[in-house]
């Protein structure tokens, strides 16, 4: 597995960091799993995983930014875990150029605990605090609720105006996953959420 730029970053339950080769396997499952990837045209193969990485690794050498593989620890109420998902930032230049979206994903087993917005808003304060980004968005199908309540929990915003057709979904094999809702936060709402932590 490549390696790459990622710093380690912690809260309260959770370790962001680089990847390891051992963290192959827990990202493959969890790509490949039907009800993770239930708002996708497809689960990953194996390749495809690799290729996620791939992009990810040059990511971080070309932005400073990408993904970051998601770690338990003992604090977390389900006790310490290795990989069980991954979170980051990821270039959206098909909404507009420049955009960077955050985005996440999770073994389905550690669904419900609060992870999900505890990582993105780990990704959100790098974003914001370290790369001084003025906006970040995050972009998914109306029918995922449950990543809708992550985004509107780390303090994101629907704007319906900026509402897009994704490109790079066939309409004619999946019409139900080409409309993408778009949220969104700037540095200075996401500081204001924040201004005890800062």
């Amino acid at each position: 597995m490549p390696a790459t730029h990622a710093p380690r970053l912690t809260s309260e339950r959770l370790v962001l960091r680089a990847w390891t080769d051992d963290d192959r396997r827990p990202l493959e499952d969890l790509c490949a799993d039907p009800v993770v990837m239930a708002h996708f045209p497809a689960p990953l193969t194996p390749a495809g995983t690799a290729d996620l990485l791939a992009r990810s690794d040059r990511s971080w050498d070309d932005d400073g930014y990408g993904l970051w593989a998601v770690e338990l620890l003992p604090t977390a109420p389900t006790g310490p875990a290795a990989c069980i998902g991954t979170v980051g930032l990821a270039r959206a230049d098909w909404l507009a150029p420049g955009t960077v979206e955050v985005l996440w994903r999770l073994a389905a087993a550690h669904w419900g605990h609060g992870y999900a917005p505890e990582a993105a808003t780990v990704a959100l304060a790098f974003a914001f605090l370290q790369l001084g980004l003025e906006e970040v968005v995050a972009l998914t199908v109306p029918a995922n609720t449950q990543s809708l309540r992550v985004m509107e929990k780390v303090g994101m915003a629907h704007d319906p105006a900026r509402d897009a057709d994704h490109p790079r979904v066939d309409p004619t094999v999946h019409p139900h996953l080409v409309r993408h809702t778009v949220w969104s936060v700037t540095r200075d709402d996401w500081l204001a959420l924040h201004a005890d932590h800062v």
